[in-house]
């Protein structure tokens, strides 16, 4: 997230092109080291056993390399050493932008330094941005009203950003804001969550947007809002709320949910505990729906 909020305050004050923070974005996701492949680089796991905790992460909101311990595959001292080794092979959007030779030291430093001052945010809340913070979201919904929903919508978002950077993009950058009119979308994938707790889901985005999320979700080309699209995006959804699900059975709170619908063309009603949640790629944006 920190890259992508620094990159369009880069673009903003005209200190990059986009094409080049583009570039810096898709090199630094080159460079980023996966537990998985530095676990069978290291002999520690099997390709087999790297895919087995990769299927589990679909179903549980766990780190790999908490699944990887808990199947036995490897132990804690294994999983720091694989860390350090992660840590050492990530670059950050500053650095990538220095090694591509579009910035010098110094004029990163600059930038940094205003980027802080200009946005009024403190080191804590730099860092925040980019280690997703659990607290700056439970901070957006505080005036929700309810303090149950309040966690709830947090717990939920939070997830969210989670499962979008596992399956969809590595450097998403999200604005949560209330659904103060009614938004008309091309394409709105919804599902309802049943029980103590209810409440609808959805994603909205227009077809190029709706296209792409299916294609990187399914990890094959898709170029059109065919049916495989359609299932791509709802299995998505379908997936990250049955995780959240999860969540909180493992909480005490046992919930279910409809299954997921397609809608095309659709008008989302103003509603006043209505929040969209927007989501955004160098590649475009979508909108989560949470109401």
């Amino acid at each position: 997230m920190y890259s992508q909020y620094f990159g369009q305050y880069l673009l903003n004050k005209k200190l990059i092109k986009p094409e080049q923070l583009t570039d810096a974005l898709e090199y630094q996701r080159s460079v980023r080291l996966k537990l998985g492949v530095i676990a069978i680089n290291e002999g520690y796991m099997t390709p087999a056993q790297v895919e087995h905790v990769h299927n589990m992460q679909k179903r549980v909101d766990k780190r790999f390399g908490e699944i990887a311990i808990e199947q036995g595959y490897i132990d804690e001292g294994q999983l720091d050493s694989m860390l350090n080794t992660q840590k050492q092979g990530h670059l950050m959007l500053g650095q990538a932008l220095i090694e591509r030779n579009y910035f010098t030291m110094e004029q990163l430093q600059s930038a940094l330094d205003n980027y802080k001052s200009e946005t009024g945010i403190s080191g804590r809340q730099f860092n925040v941005i980019g280690n997703n913070d659990t607290q700056v979201i439970m901070d957006i919904f505080q005036n929700y009203g309810e303090t149950m929903m309040n966690q709830v919508y947090s717990d939920y978002v939070t997830l969210l950003i989670k499962n979008i950077i596992r399956f969809i993009d590595d450097s998403p950058t999200v604005e949560i804001n209330q659904l103060k009119s009614g938004l008309n979308t091309e394409w709105f994938v919804r599902q309802d969550i049943l029980g103590k707790i209810a409440m609808s889901t959805g994603i909205a985005a227009d077809t190029d947007a709706f296209v792409k999320v299916a294609g990187r979700f399914a990890q094959e080309e898709i170029t059109e809002p065919d049916e495989m699209a359609q299932a791509s995006v709802g299995e998505f959804l379908n997936l990250h709320n049955g995780i959240f699900l999860v969540n909180m059975s493992n909480n005490g709170v046992e919930l279910d949910m409809n299954p997921q619908r397609v809608l095309k063309d659709y008008t989302i009603e103003n509603s006043e505990k209505a929040y969209i949640i927007t989501c955004h790629m160098i590649w475009g944006k979508f909108d989560v729906i949470l109401m």
